[in-house]
């Protein structure tokens, strides 16, 4: 579920792989265009999606399914859950918290088991067939293996993961992090200040996850690690480049309609203030992201940053 950049590269994965596959979304008229030319009239348009049927999500077979993957925005995640027929298992793709509740999406999951994917996975380089790794990670250890066995390539390696709470958090945080690395890049500040801010970025993800009880392994690997270092350098990441835009003097709403695309950064950088507050925690970056969004140059932003009494690493 979700006619996306990521759900269109996943669906052809998993089509790959001989899984019957139907990709559903909400616009009749990109189901009608996949179906008679097999490609997605609004993303990823170059792709052939051999494998792949399009369907409404009204007409979806999804009560007969073995699996439920949703691709789809953060804002809408609880109510495409929440409507789901049948009892089969939630595969959770998507990266960032409950805007309505800051609570963490796999929660938001009723009745059914739940797993979520993560890691460094830009969608144009998965469905190009170039090698990539994910992490799978679930409390159902026995879904989490399911998920592994059906979903591990040659070219898409898959590892399992107990610490759903770390994996979802570094999903989130990770796009508001690269929204700063953006900034630097638009900024033109260089490649010593952009390691420095991403580093301590990890560091921030590292804290707000030890916060919420999440394993420190987690933030140092795919969905950690992994995942911030490709959103903040990859030229197409769409948080990278809201940041840079947002830096070169466009405003939040032009930048997501330059990308044509959600930005998930933007939607999840005032949650995890909000979060972080609740939990008596420090995120610098997190805090200079909703400042300039909410009007504060970045010149000041950078200003503060840098002027902060120096502490221990």
């Amino acid at each position: 579920m979700g006619g996306g950049s990521w759900g269109t590269a996943f669906a052809r994965l998993l089509a790959g792989l001989d899984h019957d596959v139907t990709l559903a979304s909400r616009d009749p008229e990109q189901v009608r265009a996949i179906n008679e030319t097999g490609r997605n009239p609004r993303y990823l348009t170059q792709a052939r999606l051999a494998g792949v049927v399009a369907s409404t999500i009204d007409d979806a077979p999804i009560a007969a399914a073995d699996l439920a993957v949703v691709a789809v925005p953060s804002s809408a995640f609880g109510a495409v859950v929440a409507a789901l027929p049948g009892d089969c298992p939630v595969l959770s793709l998507t990266k960032g918290l409950d805007p309505a509740t800051g609570a963490r999406l796999s929660t938001l999951v009723r009745d059914r088991p739940v797993a979520v994917l993560s890691g460094p996975n830009m969608a144009e380089e998965v469905l190009g067939g170039l090698p990539g790794a994910a992490v799978v990670a679930s409390a159902d250890a026995t879904l989490a293996l399911e998920l592994q066995e059906a979903i591990n390539s040659s070219v898409f390696r898959v590892y399992v993961n107990d610490d759903v709470t770390g994996v979802e958090l570094c999903a989130a945080a990770k796009n508001v992090i690269a929204l700063s690395a953006g900034g630097v890049d638009g900024l033109g500040l260089g490649d010593n200040a952009k390691a420095a801010l991403v580093t301590r970025g990890l560091a921030e993800m590292a804290r707000l996850g030890e916060a919420c009880g999440a394993s420190s392994d987690t933030f140092s690997g795919l969905a950690g690690m992994g995942d911030l270092i490709v959103t903040c350098w990859h030229p197409s990441g769409r948080n990278r480049r809201a940041g840079e835009l947002i830096a070169r003097g466009a405003t939040a709403d032009e930048a997501i309609a330059q990308i044509g695309q959600v930005v998930e950064g933007l939607t999840t950088a005032p949650v995890l203030r909000e979060l972080s507050r609740r939990l008596g925690i420090e995120l610098p970056i997190t805090e200079g992201v909703c400042s300039v969004l909410g009007g504060l140059p970045l010149t000041a932003l950078l200003e503060g940053l840098m002027g902060r009494r120096p502490t221990a690493e």
